[in-house]
């Protein structure tokens, strides 16, 4: 696919060939549904009437059936930036360096000055694990470690942090510039939850493991309520493949089974695969018994996948100050696969991971000996009365799954909202920038958080120097021509990033002159700010803002020296936010780009999708629930124990509770068949197998009528 960039528009076009034939399709000859070949969990279509939609993504849109398929390369809106052109990284400042001085939190906390809850992190890592794992298996390309470094206070026995370069894509990086691939779909089509192959959805669902799914239980694999583990169905290495890393490393046939290989990563992500896996169960049990174990298994999921984008579209990006343009319907025109500035960069929010996951309970639901195992893991729990407070670190969350039975759902699912998520911008937590995913030293093990963290682990791995180094591995523009291909005007200094005053040193008695950049003493936090513009402190665990001994723009110009070297990230993180909203504008910009493909590119969207209609009117399971609504539904926390509108912290839920969905109003589903199986004779199949003269919602547009990028496949 290749992308004509124009500064503002970033438009694909179609092959003449392509679009005569939407102009067929639109006059009622069909390409045909997803089959099992394809990565469809079955050809035969939902009741005898309903389209199957594709595991992989394939035929979602049946005139270029690849567009937004699992396995396609990510898409490039600008301009590949490579030191050859090809493949060769371009080079920088150390990235563990820039880290050290830009992203370094120095063990002070600053939340989201809107306060969204850490539902915000959650959910939005939860949808990254539904669209986006790029291929690995790439070269290593270490990183190297400076232990001599003024600013650095980690030890590091290993002498680099490693990094293994994104495999290239076949036919790529040779000769041209190096492309990769995303091994998932492009679609929010609850992905994490049921996989994109065959072979590992008849793992997950209830009954037989013999390659084909649809020969098994409309429900999924769900012992005692929790996900399955690698072992649960008796020989671990015939399980579907899962990451471990950290303490699981030591029983990684305990890791939990799920659609996505990474939801081991950290306790709220596992809980929340929990959470959806039972809400599919749920709605299973709902549907009558007359119909096929596999019709009700396709009937949930495609519920569950309009859940996730009703919940995405309705309040996550409204939380996090997103709007989009009005949906105008289903664009066969638009590419919705997932762009590489996307992935690489502007959906790289680690700084809002907070450091520990609280949740406070009743102290009744827990033995002696379950409060005694979570403290000997490093879990803070503290019992007042009848009442008890936990708090997990993020460190001991990290590869922990058996965290989430032990604590139970309920608690941590109204945890995960209970507290604002951190601000959005360039500090990231020491958990993810120094020691992710790693196990402490033997002779300190509780020693989890907090300024003594160095104590407690001999290696690094810092996630914001790995989120640069990926921007170069993969060909990120720099950041102003990033900038430039989303629309946006170049800044022509620092202090235009940041929207401080002066990117130059102060006269400081505490600094070291000419210096300053490598003295600790240049990261002092000299004042800090509450949501009402007030002075705060440390301890108050409230601060929104902080003013530092020196600015942010200073720092970044002694490490790049001047904006047009400064790397795509480190630019993105660092701007001030738009007004109203958790991102500055370029990673806005971003967010709004995809997700709107990810919605107008979607034949299945829930906007756009009659099943959706017919399920109601039918069998009175309706989709349009709140995140809340899903826990309720599915822990023992009743609806009233929790906000209305989970990803705003307590405090701020009232105000909250005004925010409106910025896309088209989740009112009506289409009166267009765009989900639909023709009979043999070409007609469309209607409800009851009657045929039906609804055309098909693919009808020709003027290309490019929303100034928005198109898909060019050839046929």
């Amino acid at each position: 696919m290749r992308v004509t960039t124009r500064p503002g528009r970033r438009r694909r076009r179609l092959t003449a060939a392509l679009a005569a034939l939407i102009v067929v399709g639109a006059l009622g000859i069909s390409s045909g549904s997803a089959s099992a070949e394809d990565g469809g969990t079955s050809d035969a279509p939902i009741l005898g009437i309903w389209e199957v939609q594709s595991l992989n993504g394939i035929n979602n849109n049946p005139f270029s059936p690849s567009a937004g398929k699992a396995g396609a390369n990510y898409l490039r809106i600008g301009s590949a930036r490579y030191a050859d052109g090809r493949s060769t990284p371009v080079t920088g400042p150390n990235v563990r360096n820039v880290s050290n001085r830009v992203f370094n939190d120095t063990n002070v906390n600053v939340f989201s000055e809107r306060g969204v809850s850490q539902w915000g992190f959650v959910w939005g890592q939860f949808l990254d694990h539904t669209f986006g794992l790029r291929q690995e298996n790439g070269t290593t390309a270490n990183i190297p470690f400076t232990s001599t470094d003024p600013l650095e206070s980690f030890r590091n026995d290993l002498g680099v942090i490693p990094f293994v370069r994104s495999a290239a894509a076949p036919g790529t990086g040779v000769s041209n510039a190096r492309q990769h691939v995303n091994t998932l779909t492009s679609f929010i089509d609850a992905e994490a939850v049921y996989g994109n192959t065959d072979t590992r959805l008849d793992w997950l669902r209830s009954g037989t493991v013999d390659g084909n799914p649809d020969n098994n239980s409309g429900s999924l694999l769900l012992p005692s309520n929790y996900l399955p583990r690698k072992d649960s169905r008796g020989n671990p290495a015939a399980a579907p493949t899962m990451a471990v890393d950290g303490r699981l490393l030591a029983n990684p046939n305990k890791a939990v089974v799920a659609g996505d290989q990474r939801a081991n990563e950290n306790i709220a992500l596992t809980a929340t695969h929990t959470l959806f896996a039972r809400e599919h169960n749920r709605i299973v049990s709902r549907l009558p018994s007359t119909i096929s174990q596999q019709d009700k298994f396709q009937i949930a999921r495609a519920v569950v996948i309009a859940e996730q984008q009703y919940i995405t579209y309705n309040e996550f990006l409204p939380a996090m100050g997103v709007s989009l343009p009005a949906y105008q319907g289903y664009d066969e025109f638009l590419n919705p696969a997932l762009s590489h500035e996307f992935a690489t960069t502007g959906y790289r929010a680690h700084s809002q991971i907070h450091g520990e996951l609280e949740a406070e309970t009743n102290v009744s639901r827990y033995t002696q000996a379950n409060l005694d195992a979570l403290e000997a893991q490093g879990v803070e729990v503290e019992v007042d009365g009848a009442d008890v407070a936990i708090a997990v670190p993020l460190g001991v969350g990290f590869f922990n799954p058996d965290l989430v039975p032990l604590i139970q759902l309920g608690p941590i699912m109204k945890g995960i909202g209970s507290e604002p998520e951190y601000k959005n911008e360039e500090l990231i937590d020491n958990q993810l920038r120094s020691v992710l995913f790693k196990v402490p030293v033997s002779s300190n093990p509780t020693c989890l958080d907090g300024p003594t963290l160095p104590q407690c682990f001999n290696g690094v791995v810092d996630l914001g120097a790995i989120d640069i180094q990926r921007g170069r591995d993969h060909g990120m523009p720099s950041y102003n021509q990033m900038r430039n291909a989303f629309g946006l005007a170049s800044k022509t200094s620092f202090t235009a990033i940041t929207g401080e005053t002066t990117e130059s040193f102060p006269s400081d008695p505490l600094l070291t002159p000419g210096n300053e950049i490598n003295d600790p003493n240049a990261l002092d936090i000299i004042a800090l700010f509450d949501a009402d513009g007030n002075p705060t402190t440390v301890e108050a665990d409230n601060a929104v803002r902080i003013v530092r001994r020196t600015t942010l723009a200073a720092r970044l110009k002694a490490v790049y020296g001047s904006v047009s070297n400064l790397d795509a990230f480190s630019g993105m993180v660092a701007e001030r936010h738009v007004t109203g909203s958790e991102f500055g504008e370029l990673q806005r910009a971003i967010w709004r780009e995809q997700f709107t493909a990810a919605r107008d590119g979607d034949r299945f969207f829930y906007l756009n999708d009659p099943l959706q209609a017919f399920i109601r009117n039918n069998f009175g399971i309706d989709y349009r629930r709140t995140l809340a609504q899903v826990i309720a539904a599915n822990t023992d926390i009743p609806a009233g124990d929790l906000e209305a509108n989970v990803f705003f912290a307590p405090t701020e839920a009232a105000a909250a509770a005004g925010v409106q969905a910025n896309s088209s109003p989740a009112g009506t589903e289409p009166t267009a068949a765009s989900r639909f199986t023709r009979s043999n004779n070409g007609s469309n199949v209607g409800t009851g197998g009657k045929a039906a003269t609804i055309p098909m919602n693919t009808g020709p547009r003027t290309l490019g009528r929303r100034g928005r990028r198109r898909c060019n496949e050839p046929l």
